[in-house]
């Protein structure tokens, strides 16, 4: 009896040992369960140094997040129209203050040579605009160029050993992928939300002219601005640009300029100081019941034709008022903003074909563009 005994210790000695030793180098092993107050809880194994964990982000975060840059910018502020007036001094004091306005946003360098893709409204009127990198190097941003129709510019530093993102594919995003927004929200630094595409091509928003909306759950504030959305892959699908919002922070709703876009007013930009557009000289609206009876059509959607510039390419191609415009090139038109966005896309002096109804009879006529006249706003800073 005394020698089965002394057994049985040598072996509860033995698991002791071995017990206290899982528990203090593999602790994982054990699938350990903790018990918190009467409550049993089991603890997940922990994750090791360097793992990526099955579902995460993490990847494409660490291989798009060194290329979004923090944008801060300095104005003069601007004097209230009535500052010199007695009368509003005497009853509002003095109320001058030249100290500068500052502002905050988000940029993406997309090439070696410091190109840096942000939103037009974060840089618009600063006279001085200083780039904090990821690894927290400071230059100031020369203005390469503006493009206000689509809220984009082209800003330049002169620094080495860049981190540049990798431009991916607008056109192949889907609703429902997996996206990340990467900016700098509120100066607070820079930082990933994540979520997914909620819908593509959204429009009609009144934010630019021409709009193409990726729109997104990722949570973008401001400051986000000029930022990245960035797919699975660390790949830039488009420039965080605008959020609906009734309290002025996030709510689901937040908008990106396709990269597709920004990649053609990039070079539009770098090459020739302005983005060239396709131009035919038509007045569109949006067809109604009304409009469709005026002209005696039977189709009560889409875009019709009210005006045509005289001797512009619509009316040298034979374009006429109440002609209905179903597509251009192989895309269906839906309403004014697509319409517009399709024309501008084309080359000018390069003929496209463009399908319309005309009195419920269908036809195709070909339409050279002729290059959109530019106006003052999108002639880029010297």
């Amino acid at each position: 009896m005394k020698r089965y005994w002394l057994l049985f210790s040598q072996v509860v000695t033995v698991l002791l040992a071995v017990w206290f030793v899982l528990v203090t180098l593999k602790p994982e092993w054990l699938n350990r369960r903790a018990s918190l107050q009467g409550v049993t809880l089991l603890e997940a194994p922990s994750n090791a140094a360097g793992t990526v964990m099955p579902g995460s982000m993490s990847p494409a975060a660490k291989r798009a997040a060194p290329a979004v840059v923090s944008i801060a910018t300095t104005q003069a502020r601007t004097a209230h129209p009535l500052a010199n007036d007695p009368w509003f001094r005497f009853f509002y004091g003095d109320r001058e203050d030249d100290s500068p306005q500052m502002g905050l946003g988000s940029g993406v360098i997309v090439s070696p040579e410091g190109y840096i893709l942000t939103n037009n409204h974060v840089v618009e009127g600063a006279q001085e605009i200083e780039v904090t990198l990821s690894d927290s190097r400071r230059t100031t941003a020369k203005v390469i160029g503006t493009d206000p129709d689509t809220d984009l510019a082209v800003l330049r530093i002169t620094l080495d050993r860049l981190p540049v993102i990798a431009m991916g594919n607008s056109d192949t995003a889907q609703v429902g992928d997996k996206v990340l927004a990467i900016g700098n929200p509120f100066g607070v630094g820079q930082t990933v939300t994540g979520g997914i595409i909620s819908a593509l091509g959204r429009n009609q928003l009144g934010i630019n002219t021409f709009e193409n909306f990726i729109q997104t759950d990722a949570a973008i504030n401001p400051g986000n601005s000029g930022g990245a959305l960035v797919d699975v892959n660390g790949s830039l699908l488009g420039i965080n640009t605008a959020i609906y919002s009734r309290s002025g922070g996030n709510m689901g709703i937040g908008f990106a300029i396709p990269v597709n876009t920004a990649r053609q007013v990039l070079e539009g930009l770098v090459r020739d100081g302005q983005v060239t557009r396709g131009w035919i000289g038509v007045e569109p609206v949006e067809l109604n019941s009304d409009l469709a009876e005026t002209f005696g059509i039977k189709q009560t959607e889409g875009v019709i034709v009210t005006g045509v510039l005289q001797n512009g390419p619509a009316f040298q191609a034979g374009l006429k008022p109440g002609d209905v415009l179903l597509t251009v090139g192989d895309k269906d038109v839906h309403n004014v903003s697509e319409l517009l966005t399709l024309i501008a896309a084309q080359t000018p002096g390069t003929a496209v074909k463009m399908r319309i109804k005309r009195r419920n009879v269908e036809m195709t006529l070909d339409v050279t563009p002729a290059q959109r006249p530019v106006a003052k706003l999108n002639k880029p800073h010297k």
